[in-house]
């Protein structure tokens, strides 16, 4: 029977190497196996990818399966091994080595993605209380008191950006072999897209973007540092670091990557002052690449959105207009002013602008709908009233409040969506003001909604001072026996755009054509089309009344109107009912 050539040879069924000089087998039962061959096992592998004309190489250099994850294609030319193409073959033979991972040993079965097969080293990471724990906090917060379909947590959407992390890095893999993608950086990738929201609080990003930003003003505080927090106490509180040592993983160097890949640079500033042009420490210059695949710094276009994008429509009822599975098929990596970047097609800009304008909508429509964000506001409040009041156990069994848990991970662990509950069904008479704020939600007993305008300058968000001057503005006719005070008002600044602010996000984006695969370029906004948005963020200004009788609101809508005249901005939309000019009769 002929051989089989190595791209239709199955390595997983392979359990016996042979080489010139012994015939003992080699078994091959896990990833890391092939740190412990010796020369001639080394040799053996090169015989059966069909590589075996530099054997001798590798028995003159000694190369054994310890150095084989540090190959470089200059020190297989400096061992006289050439030309360029057989180096590349054979350094992308040694990385399947690390790329076959044992059968997974767990299925999830995802309304978005299908039948989704996780690594068993992302197995154990799920299978912690730290990442359980996503499974109680709402992915959308309070909006699920509005789409009664957004129940959906942050535990699934993670295990979801884990997986479209891994296909993404596996498609570069497939279709570009001379990145030189390693079985580790595979996993590190994976393991950062399903790690990337641990530190996430109760009601998601109402925790931190307004609870947080309230309780401890002084400190600079997001989830994602919590996040990087919470992976390291995940590791060590379930010993984890053999395991990963086990699964090929370098540590600390690879700890470090799947944090950078999260955050961002951990210490940039160290990095800038010795001067060093590269600011990450987990992996090289040339695998640039890799840091724009869970959460894109440089133009938002990562999995993170595309997970969510899917899942949040799908349980919004809201249409997705972005196909992710499209841009796998057409991404592939080109060198940028000396960096390695992920580009894409130039035929798929439109596309790339329907994933921008999906998420300014999904703003639009249901993250910032008006009765979710004040739904949040009176769940802010409640918590800020009952912070002091509500006692967590963490290390060393110190006691930590709702504001201060994020010191502490274990006290945080145990911090989800069911402190909620825990204030609504609580006799306690120092929970009682918040205990009301959170049945007049039950009972939809909602602040009322004054109205709203565009801002069409730059406003700082500086709620205090502009719910004072609402209550202080002097209408010209006001409603007698009404005294309205600034606490009785709530201003809110609503900002959307399409993920960079001001700013067009194309114009960080780098495209290919179909004759050139390897030269980046950019496509401008006038060779798409004429129909594009001319400005790319818009921030709104709302207004709600805590008293909810007809002549507060009578009252609270003439003080509006009259502070959107002080401030010169647009007449505002008012309540439910525009008023709207009557019709002749005829």
């Amino acid at each position: 029977m002929a051989r089989k050539r190595p791209a239709e040879a199955d390595l997983s069924s392979l359990d016996i190497f042979k080489t010139p000089e012994k015939s003992a087998p080699v078994v091959w039962q896990q990833d890391s196996d092939f740190m412990s061959w010796g020369v001639e096992e080394t040799c053996g592998y090169l015989h059966e990818m069909f590589l075996e004309e530099w054997q001798h190489k590798f028995r003159e250099h000694k190369i054994t399966g310890v150095r084989l994850s540090y190959l470089s294609e200059t020190e297989l030319e400096t061992m006289g091994i050439g030309p360029r193409g057989v180096r590349l073959q054979i350094l992308h033979c040694f990385r399947k080595l690390w790329q076959i991972a044992a059968e997974p040993d767990k299925v999830f079965n995802d309304p978005i993605h299908g039948h989704v097969e996780m690594h068993p080293l992302l197995i154990r990471i799920i299978d912690t209380p730290q990442f359980q724990r996503l499974r109680n906090i709402k992915q959308l917060g309070g909006t699920y008191y509005v789409f009664p379909g957004a129940s959906h947590n942050r535990f699934e959407h993670s295990i979801g950006v884990g997986y479209l992390a891994g296909q993404l890095v596996q498609a570069l893999n497939d279709r570009q072999p001379e990145l030189l993608i390693s079985r580790r950086d595979i996993l590190c990738v994976q393991i950062a897209g399903l790690c990337h929201d641990l530190g996430h609080g109760p009601f998601s990003h109402m925790f931190d973007g307004m609870f947080i930003r309230k309780a401890r003003p002084g400190i600079k505080w997001k989830h994602e540092t919590a996040s990087l927090a919470m992976f390291d106490y995940l590791v060590s509180d379930n010993g984890l670091e053999p395991v990963m040592e086990q699964h090929g993983l370098v540590l600390p160097e690879d700890l470090v990557f799947i944090k950078e890949q999260i955050t961002g640079p951990l210490d940039i500033t160290a990095s800038l002052s010795q001067g060093a042009p590269w600011p990450y420490k987990g992996r090289s210059e040339d695998k640039s690449f890799l840091y724009e695949i869970v959460a894109n710094k440089r133009n938002g276009i990562d999995v993170d959105k595309w997970d969510y994008f899917a899942r949040d429509c799908y349980h919004l009822g809201i249409q997705n207009n972005f196909g992710y599975r499209r841009f796998l098929k057409f991404a592939r990596v080109c060198e940028v002013d000396g960096k390695k970047q992920i580009c894409t097609r130039d035929k798929e800009v439109d596309n790339v602008y329907h994933m921008f304008h999906t998420r300014y909508w999904l703003h639009r429509r249901a993250y910032q709908h008006r009765v979710g964000h004040i739904i949040e506001t009176m769940i802010t409040e409640a918590f800020l009233k009952a912070d002091q009041h509500i006692q967590i156990e963490g290390s060393g069994r110190r006691m930590f409040t709702l504001s201060t848990a994020i010191n502490d991970m274990e006290a945080y662990t145990k911090l989800t969506d069911h402190v909620f509950e825990q204030i609504l069904n609580s006799s306690s008479s120092e929970l009682a003001e918040s205990r009301q704020i959170l049945q007049n939600i039950v009972y939809r007993r909602l602040y009322t909604f004054v109205g709203q305008t565009q801002a069409n300058i730059p406003m700082e968000d500086n709620q205090d001072e502009w719910e004072r001057a609402v209550a202080t503005s002097e209408p010209p006719c006001t409603i007698q026996g009404v005294n309205l005070k600034p606490e009785d008002f709530v201003v809110s600044v609503i900002n959307m755009d399409y993920g960079m602010k001001e700013e067009n996000p194309i114009n960080n984006v780098r495209f290919y054509c179909k004759n050139d695969p390897t030269k980046a370029m950019k496509i401008r906004e006038n060779q798409v089309s004429k129909l594009l948005p001319e400005r790319f963020a818009e921030r709104l200004i709302r207004v709600h009344c805590k008293k909810t009788d007809v002549r507060s609101l009578q009252a609270a809508k003439l003080h509006f109107d009259q502070w959107c005249k002080d401030m010169k901005l647009p007449e505002p939309q008012v309540g439910d009912s525009v008023e709207l000019t009557p019709v002749k009769a005829r």
